[in-house]
């Protein structure tokens, strides 16, 4: 009687995991296909950037944070404000290393090892990058031929001024308290911020100082102060 009931428990519990363990691994590669997705996600949201990028990465920087930190969330608003600030001291394309920094951490935060988001940094760099060159290419030719026509000028008289205003927009973007500090919370720190902020403009604009330059005594000023 005891074995009767035990073969019937053993049978019972095979079945049990039977009907478990492949709902279990359905599941567990159900969200192994959402994670995967991030990889995809990269792809198409720099492809779009890149394909709509006027003026620069300068210009592109407002469109970047709509994209990563306000509707996919992939960054903080520091993060960002970081990934710009480094993107400005190296080398490079300040769009090409939003992307390569921004491809990097959004795979670190879906839960990837570091190998994993090398691959998303070398995918988002190359995704805002593909598209231009296709279509520079595609249309060279036909921008050497017509350069001296007045519908191109007139075309590119106007993009001037839209590029001025996006480069406007990202500078005024970039003027927030995760940059300065808020007044309220750390009145020395919005302070100095503001006044390391007007030097470094006066010194650019005026005294013609070196950018590198004016980057380290910057990076120098912060490190002695805060």
């Amino acid at each position: 009687m005891d074995s009767a009931c035990k073969c019937f428990a053993d049978s019972s519990i095979r079945s049990l995991s039977y009907m478990v363990y492949p709902c279990s691994w359905h599941w567990r590669l159900h969200l192994r296909q959402i994670e995967l997705m991030i990889f995809l996600q990269l792809f198409y949201v720099f492809s779009k950037i890149g394909i709509f990028n006027f003026g620069g990465g300068y210009a592109m920087l407002s469109l970047i944070q709509d994209e990563v930190v306000n509707k996919h969330q992939w960054l903080t608003v520091n993060e960002f404000t970081d990934i710009v600030a480094i993107s400005q001291s190296t080398p490079g394309p300040i769009g090409i290393n939003c992307a390569t920094y921004t491809g990097y951490i959004a795979v670190i935060h879906a839960g990837f090892p570091t190998w994993a988001a090398m691959l998303g940094a070398i995918l988002a760099s190359l995704s805002v990058i593909w598209l231009p060159f296709l279509l520079m290419v595609s249309i060279s030719k036909f921008l050497l031929k017509h350069c001296k026509s007045k519908a191109i000028n007139d075309i590119f008289s106007t993009l001037r001024l839209v590029i001025v205003g996006l480069i406007a927009a990202a500078a005024i973007m970039l003027m927030s308290k995760e940059n300065f500090g808020d007044i309220g919370e750390s009145p020395f720190v919005f302070f100095v911020s503001t006044t390391i902020f007007i030097l470094a403009f006066l010194g650019t604009r005026l005294y013609k100082i070196h950018p590198i330059l004016m980057i380290l005594l910057c990076g120098l000023a912060g490190l002695l102060i805060y």
